[in-house]
């Protein structure tokens, strides 16, 4: 089953420490390449002006942890990435409890989570505790050790451009800028990743593809600095891949116009996978979905997704996990649904009949020779996509108009243009 072997990838990359910039981010992306030797690895250094942001420093850490009263240890980097609020700045001091408790970061609410905290943009240093390991903190002298350094260094992202016919793309995106964290980190390359390969595997493909894996935020808004005319000029659709993994529903957010390809794909995709799935707005953006489709940049990027960021209790902390959260039957469910909608792409065309009034469907082989009751009902699909087939419709409006999916419609096209039936149109007639 794919979606074990999507899950075993996430389970490798589960210990890296992964933000903004750093090792972490290049010893992913050198792993990606084992599955994509065709992904490039590309490095904007710090400082570059960005549109109206600036590329960060490069951060490192060795270690970091607390040594309480007793000298026991806790909130050990080593032991969860999580422990340790990004880009924290270096520290090695003694302090008492109550200079100590200005610097952790807890959740009241989740007793036995791990929050997921960062400081990007201000230098300061701090730890992520239980609040149910905060609450047993005594009085007393804490060590602090934080190994961290921030340095002139790059933002690393990967590349993957797969050709196809046409110099039109379809545009993936992903990010990997989290530490351990499954559906809100993880599920997106791995997923993006085992959609690449796909791609990669079909013998012909009508639009081209470019796949990015990239720091969220910062490194959709760099990519774009560098490539917006051509990201203009040939992106036709896509998708911003993100949460993906886990098996308790599935979403859709639009891109900010609302009615692009990608957003009438999503929709149908999902309805037919899912009738229940839920229908989020533009006002519920969060991810780089805001950079691709912000005023003047208006990509058609639309998000296909299971549970949404911020939509499940688990998010942004250590519960975010591979065994509870995340599983392989959760990001088979992602992964063919973005498949799916691939496919949508690549198969949308506008069918157009090349006969007046109904064809003689028996002298084809294509329709029962012997009328009796019943027998014409395995071909009433075939009959109404005929009907429907003028030049102006859709293959995906025709799959909605006989309400099916459009996957549905695939051999029965294909059926009909072998039998030169119907023409296949790029654009309506």
């Amino acid at each position: 089953m794919i979606g074990q072997q999507i899950h075993d990838l996430a389970t490798r990359l589960w210990p890296i420490n992964r933000s903004l910039t750093g090792e972490g981010v290049r010893e992913t992306l050198r792993i990606l390449q084992e599955y994509l030797p065709d992904l490039t690895i590309h490095e904007i250094p710090t400082g570059e002006q960005v549109f109206d942001w600036t590329v960060p420093k490069e951060w490192h850490v060795n270690e970091a942890w607390i040594k309480g009263p007793d000298g026991s240890t806790f909130c050990d980097f080593s032991q969860c990435n999580l422990h340790l609020v990004g880009y924290s700045t270096p520290i090695s001091a003694r302090m008492p409890l109550a200079q100590l408790q200005e610097h952790l970061y807890s959740l009241p609410d989740q007793p036995l989570a791990i929050p997921y905290v960062t400081s990007y943009y201000k230098e300061r240093w701090g730890f992520c505790i239980t609040q149910q390991e905060r609450d047993r903190l005594t009085e007393g002298e804490y060590e602090v050790h934080v190994d961290s350094r921030l340095f002139d260094g790059a933002l690393s992202y990967g590349e993957l451009l797969i050709p196809g016919d046409s110099t039109e793309e379809i545009f993936l995106s992903t990010y990997i800028c989290h530490p351990s964290m499954a559906n809100n980190e993880l599920s997106g390359p791995v997923v993006a990743t085992y959609l690449a390969r796909w791609i990669a595997s079909l013998p012909k493909r009508r639009y081209s593809y470019r796949v990015v894996f990239i720091p969220e935020t910062i490194g959709s808004i760099a990519y774009l600095s560098c490539n917006l005319d051509v990201l203009k000029s040939r992106v036709v659709g896509g998708f911003n891949i993100t949460c993906v993994g886990d098996d308790r529903a599935y979403s859709y957010l639009p891109s900010r116009a609302g009615d692009t390809q990608s957003d009438r794909i999503a929709q149908h995709v999902l309805g037919s996978i899912d009738p229940y799935f839920a229908r989020y707005g533009w006002n519920d953006r969060g991810s780089d979905e805001r950079q691709y489709c912000a005023p003047h940049v208006d990509l058609p990027i639309a998000s296909i997704m299971r549970t949404k960021y911020g939509m499940y209790e688990e998010y942004h902390t250590s519960l975010d996990n591979l065994t509870d959260v995340v599983t392989p039957a959760g990001l088979q469910g992602g992964y063919e649904a973005l498949r799916r909608a691939l496919e949508a792409f690549e198969r949308n065309c506008y069918p157009n009949v090349t006969v007046m009034c109904e064809p003689q469907m028996g002298k084809r082989g294509l329709y029962p020779t012997l009328s009796a009751k019943g027998s014409g009902d395995a071909v009433r699909l075939m009959m109404n996509v005929i009907s429907w087939s003028d030049g102006r419709r859709s293959l995906l409006e025709i799959a909605a108009l006989c309400h099916v999916p459009v996957w549905d419609l695939y051999p029965i096209i294909d059926k009909l243009a072998e039998n030169g039936l119907v023409t296949l149109l790029d654009h309506p007639a």
